[in-house]
């Protein structure tokens, strides 16, 4: 009887181990690792979406916020399974080379210009063009996030549009290498302009109630238009990455009620990104 009652226990202990085996590999299924840009954290929109996509889902979204560049290269390291960043022209080559595949535009905003209230270089109302030839001709103090982000992509490419070589050699362009939040309160600190998203402009605004040092002086030029977009990490190349989970994010990014509630996500009452998922 005794050694009936141990086999007994013994086979429900095995039982147990290999239920409790099974729903932690089920849970670890559905955790989904995302790389993705400091706006969209900094901002609070994933704090505000990640609940209602686990609702809808079952599935947790993890994610690490850092600039573009270093959110492409995790993806290429197979240390994340899906991408949310913003930069169109570095998304597609890294998709050409097979790193990332089914891109898919999520949302945009648009990138602006900031800088002191009384602005001393007298940029207010300028083309972009026009703002960095003050800059260098006045040798203007500049922040740049210097960071291989999306937003330095930008400013990068907005220096070549110009037709001007960009001064990193300069004592007036300061290179943070920080994110966007932290490179705004530099520039803060030094009087200094930067370029920084709409979205994440108008959180550091929120920061200081509506009354922040540092002002938008340029924006509205057709160049500054930011897009945003999902990538999944290539399966073939990662055997590691969950592409079934990263295939159900992006669509559930497009889906109209979640494109909604990126379009009424707002702070100081002014919207932070506008979706655009069925944009062709």
């Amino acid at each position: 009887m005794k050694r009936a009652l141990k086999i007994y226990l013994r086979s429900l202990w095995v039982i147990v181990c290999v239920i409790g085996i099974a729903t932690a590999a089920l849970s670890a299924e559905k955790v989904l690792r995302m790389a993705t840009t400091t706006s969209t954290d900094n901002t609070g929109l994933l704090d505000y979406l990640a609940p209602h996509f686990k609702a809808d889902t079952g599935i947790e979204l993890q994610w690490v916020a850092i600039g573009t560049g270093k959110a492409l290269e995790l993806g290429k390291n197979c240390d994340v399974d899906v991408l949310l960043v913003h930069a169109p022209a570095a998304e597609m080559k890294y998709v050409q080379e097979g790193y990332g595949v089914d891109r898919r535009q999520i949302m945009y905003n648009d990138f602006v210009f900031i800088g002191p209230k009384n602005d001393p270089a007298g940029v207010k109302g300028k083309s972009v063009t026009e703002t960095l030839q003050t800059f260098v001709a006045h040798k203007v103090s500049f922040a740049s996030r210097g960071d291989n982000s999306g937003t330095n992509k930008k400013e990068l490419l907005l220096w070549k549009n110009a037709g001007m070589a960009v001064p990193d050699k300069e004592s007036w362009y300061l290179q943070t290498g920080q994110g966007m939040l932290n490179t705004i309160t530099i520039a803060a600190e030094r009087d200094a302009y930067t370029m920084t998203d709409r979205g994440t402009y108008i959180k550091y605004a929120a920061n200081w109630k509506g009354d922040p040092p540092l002002v938008i002086l340029v924006e509205g030029d057709a160049s500054l238009r930011n897009q945003y977009s999902v990538l999944a990490v290539n399966p073939t190349r990662c055997s590691n990455a969950k592409h079934d989970l990263a295939g159900q994010f992006s669509a559930w990014m497009a889906l109209p009620a979640t494109q909604k509630s990126i379009g009424e996500f707002k702070l100081l009452g002014k919207q932070l990104f506008i979706p655009n998922a069925d944009e062709k």
